[in-house]
């Protein structure tokens, strides 16, 4: 079977010390489905699958036994190079995917010429009750919708959304900080209104802080809009 061949070849991929820093980084994974492919040669795995065409089976096959092969697939669905096939896969795939970094890794190229169909399911996901269906579809907002396409609604609906989950929150202000990078002048009322639960608001901030995007001056502006006290920093 082509899920056999590709597990096989994963393990001669195998790097031991950087499985063990992996599993540190991915409470929600199991450690034992953790082969320990780093992510170039998966890349490179991925692109060679893709040339061939040689995947099909594979990607059928859900769910997989490794975190290795979620992260395979991510990168095979991202490099599908036709919209109607691509977003069936990624919509299929979707529902197995249990961590940030698989999550985080699905970026089809061929999204971007295709937004406005696109938009269609960036909705729908975020108004998913699956944690990482939510992140993906505030991660392809703030991929695709933060330049020429951007529209002030957008970030009107990443702020509506509340969630008890950590991943979800954690891209909430990832967005915002992105945002806040590339439509300053429209997100910031969003800060400034503490549109934000406190965790996510004060992460937001941290993070917009932190990029070399945002000038010395807006830097030290959103330094003043932290929320401090019990339920903020101290």
């Amino acid at each position: 079977m082509l899920t056999d061949e590709i597990q096989k070849n994963l393990f001669l991929f195998q790097d031991i010390k950087y499985r063990d820093f992996q599993s540190k980084l991915l409470p929600t994974v199991d450690p034992a489905s953790l082969i320990g492919v780093r992510t170039p040669e998966l890349r490179k795995y991925a692109g060679r699958l893709i040339k061939t065409g040689d995947y099909a089976d594979f990607i059928k096959v859900l769910p997989h036994r490794y975190f290795d092969e979620n992260q395979l697939h991510a990168f095979i669905v991202s490099g599908i190079k036709d919209y109607t096939c691509c977003i069936k896969e990624v919509c299929r795939f979707l529902p197995y995917v249990d961590n940030w970094a698989t999550c985080d890794q699905m970026s089809p190229k061929v999204f971007k010429k295709h937004k406005k169909e696109l938009l269609l399911y960036v909705k729908a996901w975020i108004k998913s009750s699956e944690t990482y269906a939510v992140r993906f579809g505030i991660k392809m907002l703030m991929e695709h919708f933060l330049e020429e396409d951007f529209d002030a609604s957008f970030p009107e609906t990443v702020a509506e959304i509340r969630s008890e989950e950590y991943y979800v929150n954690m891209m909430i202000a990832w967005y915002f900080a992105t945002a806040l990078a590339k439509q300053y002048d429209v997100i910031l009322p969003f800060v400034e209104n503490k549109r934000l639960d406190v965790w996510t608001h004060n992460k937001a901030i941290q993070k917009a802080v932190e990029s070399y995007r945002i000038t010395a001056e807006q830097k030290e502006y959103l330094k003043t809009l932290k929320i401090r006290g019990n339920n903020g920093v101290k």
